[in-house]
């Protein structure tokens, strides 16, 4: 019977398909050998080969076509196949187990092969080379270097790395670090100077002789100025300085630093009203700032000894410049950063508070003072005198109560004064101080022993010496005479005939003893030393001229010390104006004690004292008009000459100093008046006695209680 054909089944939409794999694997029979794809098995979900099942489905006659592929592709086609059939197999096949399909007749349409005939075998497909690439020989890495090795090394050269920057960074916070923030503070850097209060000079009680008041200083920034000219004439009027002078201080330049300047001085010392003026005109680059104006209350009182001041408040003359170090105190200074002109808000700032200077106390007495300079004045005005002072000495202490000078000046103008009238005469007028000068000779002799109060001898009208002739104003007539007669007429012969016994060396030292020859340091900037003449210098004229008080160069405060030295029983204590230096806060310190040593014992200076006495006391002595009702006055007058750089100058210097009360001294005065001519006895003694009446009553010294002793001037 043959082989009935099967129609293959279509699906619902008409196409055909093989048989179900349900009739596929209902023929249990295995294929025949040598069948199946190039003798290779393919093995289906349960254990057949492909061509085992097909066999046994075409002995069964229920064997059909294989299905193709979707999509028209072969089996070969999708490599993944196989993988996915075993998969898919393996659960679909385990659910036909389970459910076996139905089976169909299927009517064949394509003739079944001969028995004999074997199917073509089937060639795998080639498998692409991205689903399994062809295996290559794996390549051993090359050898590398140790990595425990290279992270040490990487390790060190950071920490190498960071150290060099750690120390750049020291160096430039610590090391250089000035040097790069100073050059860029230097360029934005504004200094303001904040000037040191002076100290004040007062008297002996407190009172105000010179003091600093309150005042403006005018600066210029001359970065800020655009046209130094016209703003320097539009200050010209106000300050009183010529416009030129103003525009070449407001001229750009550099400074010490090398920097811009960016501060100069106009004018110091401008009143409070007059720096409003200026703040009104709004100019740009212009200022001001608290200043101080130095000023003397008295105006001319006690100018002369006093001083004066420079616009920078630096002491030039007089007390002023010998203390200046003491009076000025030290500037402060306002640093900050600026820009346009404008302090930097949080930008370097430092300001260094300004010390005040010290005060100095004085010894001087401004009531005792005024009235000797008035009685000077008066007095000078009235013999056309040119230059005079009056000295005011403190028994024991030396302290100076007052020295006044003539001519004065007005400090409040003193650029329209002369220099010369600003000196101060008592240390600065260098003279022969003429017969002042005998009690030194007088003194050496009495202490020497070479005479005694009752030393008597003839002295002749004049005496020849060197070729020069010594006369005495009153004659002698060779009549023996007391040394209390030739104080009295001043005699140049008896004096001579003293010297001579006490021989050249001796005096010599006893001028130096008595402070002759260098200046007293009383305190005065520019004090004249004055000259004792050496041995070696003395010609046979100087014999005669020493003795007397020529051929010697003093000072009144010198001359003024020597006797101080007779009234304080032979004690020299050099003399003194600085009482007291009042600090910043008050404090009082006292200045080094004064230089003091024994010249005379108390005996002798008491002996000298009292034969000093006759000048003022013994009828015709040339000292009567100093003398002082109710007090014993003891002192000699002097003629001599003003010495200007060793010259001679026309005129006479007429002098006189004494003491009171003779008995116990309280006060020393020296009058020296440089007139057209005229002595000691004539001007500076009715001076004096006017001087020393006033300040025996402003002290209350009481009058003396025993009167002078009775002289003998030619003894028989």
């Amino acid at each position: 019977m043959p082989p009935r054909s099967e129609e293959p089944r279509r699906d619902a939409k008409g196409s055909r398909r093989g048989p179900s794999r349900a009739d596929s694997s209902a023929d249990p029979r295995p294929a025949e050998s040598g069948g199946g794809i190039s003798g290779a098995r393919a093995y289906t979900p349960r254990g057949r080969s492909i061509g085992e099942q097909r066999l046994g489905e075409a002995r069964a006659g229920r064997a059909e076509p294989r299905r193709a592929p979707q999509g028209g592709r072969g089996r070969s086609g999708d490599p993944f196949r196989p993988a996915l059939q075993v998969l898919s197999g393996g659960r679909a096949g385990a659910a036909r187990r389970a459910n076996p399909p139905r089976r169909t007749s299927v009517v064949r349409t394509v003739p079944r092969r001969p028995p004999a005939e074997e199917p073509p075998p089937r060639r795998r497909p080639p498998r692409p080379t991205s689903a399994r690439p062809k295996r290559r020989r794996r390549l051993r890495p090359p050898r590398l270097a140790d990595p425990g090795r290279r992270l040490r090394l990487g390790t060190a050269l950071v920490l190498t790395l960071f150290t060099v920057i750690g120390i750049r960074l020291i160096v430039l916070q610590v090391v250089e670090n000035p040097d790069y923030a100073g050059a860029g503070i230097d360029d934005r850097l504004k200094v303001v100077v904040l000037p040191a209060p002076r100290g004040s000079i007062q008297d002996r009680d407190g009172e105000v002789l010179a003091h600093s008041v309150e005042a403006r200083y005018i600066f210029a920034d001359p970065t800020q100025i655009d046209d130094p000219v016209a703003t320097a004439q539009a200050l010209s009027e106000p300050l009183g300085i010529p416009a030129s002078k103003l525009a070449d201080r407001m001229r750009k330049r550099d400074g010490p630093n090398g920097n811009a300047l960016q501060f100069v001085y106009l004018k110091r010392g401008v009143d409070v009203d007059l720096a409003e003026q200026i703040e009104d005109l709004d100019l740009k680059g212009i200022g001001d700032r608290r200043d101080e104006r130095r000023e003397v209350p008295g105006g001319d009182l006690a100018a002369n000894l006093i001083g004066i001041t420079s616009q920078e408040m630096a002491g030039l003359e007089g007390l002023e410049a010998g203390y200046d170090k003491v009076l000025a105190g030290k500037d402060g200074l306002e640093r900050y950063e600026a820009g346009w002109g404008v302090q930097i808000p949080g930008g370097f700032s430092e300001t260094t508070e300004a010390k005040p200077g010290s005060s100095l106390c004085l010894t001087i007495d401004r009531d005792l003072h005024y009235m000797v300079q008035a009685k000077l004045t008066e007095a000078m005005e009235a013999v056309n005198g040119s230059t005079a002072t009056a000295v005011v000495l403190e028994v024991g202490t030396s302290e100076v109560l007052a020295q006044a000078s003539y001519p004065t000046y007005n400090v409040a103008n003193w650029r329209e004064s002369d220099p010369a009238d600003r000196v101060d005469v008592a240390t600065g007028f260098v003279v022969e101080p003429g017969s002042v000068h005998k009690a030194i000779t007088f003194g050496a002799a009495l202490q020497e022993g070479v005479i005694t109060p009752d030393t008597t001898f003839p002295v002749p009208n004049a005496v020849r010496l060197g070729g020069t002739t010594f006369p005495d104003t009153t004659k002698a007539n060779g009549q023996r005479m007391s040394l209390a007669g030739m104080m009295a007429y001043s005699s140049n012969v008896g004096t001579i005939k003293v010297a001579d016994r006490l021989g050249q060396d001796r005096l010599i030292d006893y001028q130096k003893r008595f402070g002759l020859g260098e200046p007293t340091g009383v305190g005065l900037f520019g004090e004249a030393s004055g000259a004792v003449l050496p041995a070696d210098e003395w010609s046979d004229s100087s014999y005669g001229s020493v003795p007397i008080g020529h051929s010697v160069d003093a000072t009144a405060i010198q001359m003024a010390a020597a006797y101080a030295t007779i009234a304080n029983d032979g004690t020299y204590v050099a003399p003194r104006l600085v009482k007291e230096i009042i600090g910043p806060g008050g404090e009082r310190t006292t200045p080094e004690a004064p230089t003091t040593r024994e010249v005379l014992t108390p005996e002798t200076a008491a002996e000298l004292r009292t034969i000093l006495e006759a000048v003022t006391t013994v009828d015709g002595a040339t000292g009567r008009a100093a003398a002082i009702s109710g007090y014993r006055v003891a002192g000699k007058t002097g003629t001599g000459w003003r010495l200007v750089d060793g010259q001679k100058q026309p005129g006479e210097v007429a002098s006189f100093i004494g003491m009171a009360p003779a008995e116990k001294p309280r006060f020393v005065i020296a009058v020296f008046a440089h007139t057209p001519n005229g002595g000691g006895g004539d001007i500076a003694a009715p001076v004096f006695a006017d001087i020393m009446r006033f300040t025996l009553q402003h002290y209350r010294v009481p009058p003396s209680q025993v009167p002078p002793p009775n002289f003998d001037v030619f003894p028989r």
